[in-house]
């Protein structure tokens, strides 16, 4: 039981858990006050999902978790899955966007949209919100961020310095992470720009990136990657059996969370194409191939040349 109820830190994760709360709270009682009630309720359950998100990442920054992950990678591996996919997936599905702007005094919030949306001050601004909300750029900055971090000697580097742990790296997992899930998961007043085609490539592309990282850890090496590992005082696991495991929690939650969400996506694009033959062959151009050979077969055809002549 020690290990459930000792080593809970309070750091200033915490302090903005809990702004962000209230500010959240503020804004839904100022739309409280022009909504209907069914829009009430809407946001009420949205809230409990975003809420739920906020929890999970406390719990892997907070929790005995992260003590315990600069003693065991399979902890951290955890850690990481929390801040990555399950804290950020609860974030996006409770669309907070709306309530958080309402927070701003009235004033403050008009001032603020005139400026990032008609200022020409704000072009920048304004080119950096369609860079980062690019659906190709989410995906790859997604699954760049898992790879990179886990290079031995950028690893290293953040056990090392608490810095580069806490802001670059759990804040790269958790930023990408919304941005991927933006992609797959509507957020009001955002939906996802691309098809549920590309959905279900993005989920299985993201999906082979962390079984090839979970087979490379522990697969296809046979000693620790991380010296952070291998002289922890107190620690008689053996760091390769530990990253083994780590490797595991990575392979099988990979496909404990892509098998539910791509049964949805793939519904998904089973209404919008009419059928799976549909979905299938949009995911392989079928249908553009054989009107291309179609069209050269009419071109080549005596016919064809009788009309050109």
């Amino acid at each position: 039981m020690n290990y459930l109820f000792a080593h809970w830190s309070f750091d200033p994760a915490l302090v903005g858990v809990v702004v962000t709360v209230f500010l959240h709270e503020l804004g839904l009682r100022r739309l409280r006050e022009r909504s209907r009630a069914s829009r009430v309720r809407e946001r009420r359950r949205r809230s409990w999902l975003f809420y739920g998100g906020l929890l999970v990442l406390l719990i892997a920054v907070e929790s005995p978790i992260d003590y315990w992950s600069s003693s065991y990678f399979s902890v951290h591996m955890v850690e990481h899955l929390l801040i990555s996919f399950a804290a950020p997936v609860l974030v996006v599905a409770g669309a907070p966007w709306i309530p958080l702007q309402f927070a701003l005094p009235v004033r403050a919030r008009r001032s603020l949209g005139r400026f990032f949306y008609l200022s020409s001050k704000a072009s920048g601004f304004r080119m950096l919100g369609r860079i980062v909300r690019n659906p190709w750029v989410a995906l790859l900055s997604f699954n760049a961020a898992m790879l990179v971090w886990h290079i031995p000697s950028w690893f290293n580097l953040a056990e090392r310095n608490s810095f580069v742990h806490i802001v670059l790296m759990h804040g790269s997992f958790f930023v990408t992470g919304v941005l991927f899930w933006l992609q797959i998961i509507r957020s009001f007043p955002m939906k996802p720009r691309q098809s549920a085609v590309w959905q279900v490539g993005a989920i299985l592309g993201t999906n082979v990136v962390m079984t090839f990282l979970a087979m490379a850890m522990s697969i296809f090496t046979n000693v620790s990657w991380y010296s952070s590992y291998q002289h922890v005082p107190g620690v008689s696991f053996p760091p390769f059996a530990d990253q083994q495991i780590g490797a595991a929690i990575l392979w099988v939650c990979g496909d404990f969370w892509a098998a539910p969400v791509l049964g949805i996506i793939i519904r998904r694009a089973i209404n919008a194409e009419g059928s799976l033959s549909g979905v299938i062959d949009r995911i392989t151009h079928r249908n553009e191939v054989q009107v291309i050979s179609a069209a050269r077969s009419r071109e080549g055809s005596p016919a064809s040349v009788l009309d050109q002549g």
